[in-house]
């Protein structure tokens, strides 16, 4: 029998949480994120600096011998939770989760050590609308050089090595400069998308993609939850806001029965898609037994109630929800991308099925 998971906040977490979300207040305001979005670097490498070499997040997963923190995947939900609720435009979850799991699977502790200290972005080269365990597009390995075209890769423009899965079964680690990066028009700007293309580029062997790639994609997906949660969990607590705030007939709307009827209905699914979170961050944190069920379930929760959340946000915000001004259409953005990222939740519905041996008629 698994241990019993633990679904509440110790206080380091709380404290962690704390500190990360008054940096995301000075450096990632939602001006700014709009403003990057309608440039041509839409990443805030300054606040990825902050993160990484002032708070040392990016080592988190990493083993403190390799210079890491060697936390866990419980201290890593809650940035995400934060960089969520901020929808910041940065390669965290991409780097600091993806990337370095797959590192840890293939034992690269060169590697592993820049991207703990931040001086090296990782992006493995899968799209992200990949599911864990589901199939995935590779290269070509031909005397040594890699050949091929990938697509839909996140956070490729600012990644300094790729990790790109060859057609011989092995992950190899690529300097991201010898391979061309073109962005991709994507929904959600703040996590760019780009097509990958090796023209006969050298690739350095890492270890055997398969093992690898699962379990980095297995890592990204149970996070992904937690990055969502903390997006549905501003767009509830800032549409509660804006309708005690908001008079109409010379009362507050939030006071108009149907409006507390969507909003309680709203909270419990925030609520829900807490708990579920909470425990895919705990079951990868503790390499429980039950992990794939805790990361499925996780994911068949969480798009629903994130693009719930934003959607409900847009609306009872009225006409100022759907001006570019306001931050809301980040957040539905970000949630209905996310609602394809690693695997949608229909797709992780059938794959629930299969792990607890229910399957359909």
């Amino acid at each position: 029998m698994s241990a019993q998971p633990d679904l509440l906040y110790s206080e380091e977490e709380e404290a962690l949480r704390a500190a990360v979300r008054d940096l995301l207040a000075d450096h990632c305001d939602a001006p700014g994120v709009i403003a990057r979005i309608e440039s041509d670097a839409p990443h805030n490498l300054a606040l990825w600096k902050a993160l990484t070499d002032g708070m040392g997040l990016a080592g988190l997963l990493v083993p403190e011998a390799l210079d890491g923190q060697g936390a866990t995947h419980r201290e890593a939900a809650v940035v995400l939770e934060e960089l969520g609720r901020a929808v910041a435009p940065v390669p965290y979850l991409t780097s600091a989760v993806v990337a370095t799991e797959a590192l840890l699977a293939c034992g690269t502790d060169d590697l592993l050590t820049e991207l703990a200290s931040g001086t090296s972005i990782g992006a493995l080269a899968v799209a992200l609308n990949v599911a864990p365990g589901a199939a995935y597009k590779v290269v070509q390995h031909e005397n040594g050089l890699l050949h091929g075209e990938l697509t839909g890769i996140a956070d490729a423009a600012v990644a300094d090595v790729l990790l790109v899965p060859a057609d011989d079964g092995g992950l190899y680690a690529v300097d991201a400069t010898a391979a061309t990066v073109t962005p991709q028009v994507s929904l959600d700007l703040t996590r760019p998308l780009a097509t990958v293309t090796l023209d006969g580029v050298p690739g350095r062997l890492l270890g055997d993609a398969e093992p690898a790639v699962r379990r980095a994609l297995r890592a990204g997906a149970g996070l992904l939850a937690s990055e969502q949660l903390g997006l549905a969990d501003w767009t509830l607590t800032e549409t509660v806001r804006y309708l005690k705030d908001r008079k109409q007939f010379n009362r507050p709307v939030g006071g108009f029965q149907a409006l507390k009827h969507r909003l309680a209905q709203l909270w419990l699914e925030v609520a829900g898609l807490r708990a579920a979170a909470r425990n895919a961050a705990d079951a990868l944190s503790a390499g429980s037994q039950d992990v794939d069920v805790a990361v499925t379930v996780a994911q068949a929760c969480a798009a629903p109630v994130a693009v719930h959340a934003a959607e409900e946000a847009l609306q009872l915000h009225g006409g100022i929800g759907m001006t570019w001004e306001h931050p809301v259409h980040l957040y539905l953005k970000r949630a209905k991308a996310d609602s394809i990222a690693y695997g949608t939740a229909g797709a992780h519905r059938e794959a629930l099925a299969g792990l607890v041996d229910l399957q359909a008629p």
